[in-house]
């Protein structure tokens, strides 16, 4: 997930690490703080690969600062991971938002409609964070009002996603032709 937002944000343009720091945190929210332990070696990696430069700037203070770039092979390769996601992208709820926070730098229609298509296919299997052997239980089962709750709310939450993947989906067919 991170070396994916790395790439999306840089993708739009170049950032400094801080910028580029700030725009992960956001997207990752209160789950996930984007620590400088991770971050760091993560650009590291990805400009070692060949996929990001690194131009040194003067800073406003004293310090130089850092902006970050995405070579052709960066772009490449942010595509690729858009096209063909890993499984855990698809299945993870949150790493599912981060492919969809830049599955627009994709530009073709067809590929955009694919990966939702397997968002929806995961999300119409039956699933419970609750089983009863390898039955998932739904909210009508569950005695305890908060683990009810769970079930309530992510049925919601699924529906809505539901619809908005069929939605999405149909309208990107229709550009693909």
């Amino acid at each position: 997930m991170l070396e994916l937002a790395i790439l999306g944000f840089l993708g739009e343009g170049p950032l400094h690490g801080y910028e580029l720091r700030t725009r992960i945190s956001q997207l990752a929210g209160y789950a996930r703080p984007v620590s400088d332990g991770s971050l760091y070696p993560a650009i590291n990696r990805l400009e070692r690969a060949g996929l990001l430069t690194r131009q040194r700037e003067p800073g406003a203070a004293a310090a130089p600062r850092h902006t970050l770039s995405l070579t052709e092979a960066g772009r490449d390769e942010l595509r690729r991971r858009l096209r063909e996601p890993a499984e855990l992208d698809v299945t993870d709820q949150n790493r599912f938002f981060t492919l969809l926070a830049f599955l627009g730098q994709l530009a073709d229609p067809a590929a955009q409609a694919a990966v939702l298509q397997r968002r929806l296919d995961f999300l119409n299997q039956p699933a419970s964070f609750f089983y009863t052997g390898d039955r998932p239980q739904r909210a009508a089962d569950q005695a305890d009002r908060f683990r009810r709750g769970m079930l309530v709310m992510a049925a919601a939450i699924s529906r809505a996603e539901r619809a908005w993947l069929r939605e999405a989906i149909a309208e990107l067919r229709e550009q693909a032709g």
